[in-house]
């Protein structure tokens, strides 16, 4: 029968999310959930959303389909602010780009993209990388291998390693690759890292698959981009999915978009039918509200700077508040953990163990997701010191086996 079905194992982030709001202790740090927080523990609404949102209200005049790309003004400001205003494919006319429910729901579109355009090719992951691009890209139907690309010994990006690996994929594969603030790492390619896979994805014939889900938290909004624009210069096409959940604080609102780079400007429309089909297919129509509340910042002088300045006010918290944990350590885990101040973005992998994990919940009330992740954006000023103590103790008490 149809509805004659075992349940599935819950999503453990769901999971720990719900276990930290039923705990009642006022010593309790969440770690685990990937959303910003500002120094009160709360995921705030930016005062350039608020403002943005007062106008929409105040001139909106209908509630009509806006069409199955989306908002037309909104897609252009996406492409600059990703590519540049001045980036040679976005003035040849090469790039396409098309709104989508989120970064997930440009993720989802963008492999069914793919799957029905290079339906033999292997998407290729970094190891580790966010969870949910596995069930995303399987879904629609693509196979999915891994390479190296995070060194738990280093606690750092293993180049070498992950260069090799990318000289053994195969021609016309795909390279899924974290445009900055890999997830759940916090390690990044550096510039000279990024000309190299470029090299490689050119002279190898692979296909760039960009998601780039945190543009202004690590260096800046312009400093960000710089691996997706080199791979725009380097290769003949490439697939980029960006999202407006974390600069933006739009998480609940669902809105993001989806480029493709194209060998040329005149193979751009017959792209652009293709992924409008995929998206007709899939949800028909995107919404709008979310879009039209950052293309009205984008558009607006005095706005788009108050978002810029509150885009770094978060970045430069979270940077500070990485700085705060490994000073707070002592002398020889400050050592251990420097690397969390040398990251950047939102998370990190402590590289402490399971159970260690658990000892930190069940004794500290301190939440954090079984790989060891943190996100640092929820470490408040007030629990600096309390997660510090929390940590040394539960290493002493808690020793690996």
């Amino acid at each position: 029968m149809l509805f004659d079905v075992e349940p599935l194992p819950g999503d453990p982030i769901l999971e720990l999310m719900a276990a930290y709001r039923a705990d009642a202790s006022d010593r309790k740090v969440d770690l685990g959930v990937g959303v910003y927080q500002d120094d009160a523990g709360n995921t705030p609404v930016l005062t350039a959303v608020s403002e943005a949102e007062a106008q929409i209200l105040k001139q909106q005049t209908t509630k009509s389909y806006v069409g199955i790309a989306g908002a037309a003004e909104f897609n252009d400001q996406m492409a600059t602010m990703l590519f540049g205003a001045s980036h040679p494919s976005l003035q040849a006319g090469r790039i396409v780009t098309v709104q989508s429910a989120g970064g997930s729901g440009g993720l989802r579109v963008a492999g069914e993209l793919i799957r029905q355009l290079r339906p033999q090719a292997t998407v290729w992951v970094t190891t580790p990388t966010w969870p949910n691009h596995t069930p995303l890209l399987s879904a629609a139907g693509l196979s999915l291998q891994s390479v190296r690309y995070y060194s738990d010994e280093m606690n750092a990006v293993d180049f070498p390693a992950f260069i090799a690996d990318l000289g053994d994929i195969p021609e016309g594969d795909v390279l899924l690759l974290h445009g900055c603030c890999h997830n759940p790492t916090g390690a990044d390619l550096n510039q000279e890292q990024w000309a190299q896979v470029a090299q490689v994805c050119r002279e190898r014939g692979l296909l760039p698959f960009v998601d780039i889900a945190y543009q202004g938290f690590a260096e800046g909004l312009e400093s960000d981009a710089f691996g997706a624009r080199l791979l725009a210069e380097h290769v003949p096409e490439m697939v980029v999915v960006t999202s407006c959940s974390k600069n933006f604080g739009l998480y609940r609102e669902r809105v993001g978009a989806l480029s493709v780079v194209t060998a040329s400007a005149s193979t751009a429309p017959a792209l652009r039918s293709h992924l409008l089909k995929v998206v007709r297919a899939m949800i028909s129509m995107p919404p709008d509200h979310g879009a039209r509340i950052v293309a009205t910042i984008l558009a607006s002088q005095a706005l788009r700077q108050q978002w810029l300045d509150e885009l770094e006010s978060m970045r430069s918290r979270m940077q500070a508040q990485r700085a705060a944990f490994v000073a707070a350590l002592p002398a020889p885990l400050a050592e251990r953990f420097a690397f969390v101040a040398e990251q950047r973005g939102m998370f990190s992998l402590l590289g402490i163990t399971r159970a260690q994990i658990d000892h930190l919940r069940s004794q500290w009330h301190v939440y954090i997701v079984g790989s060891s992740r943190v996100n640092v954006a929820g470490l408040t000023s007030a629990k600096v010191d309390y997660l510090a103590e929390a940590l040394a103790a539960t290493l002493a008490e808690v020793p690996v086996d």
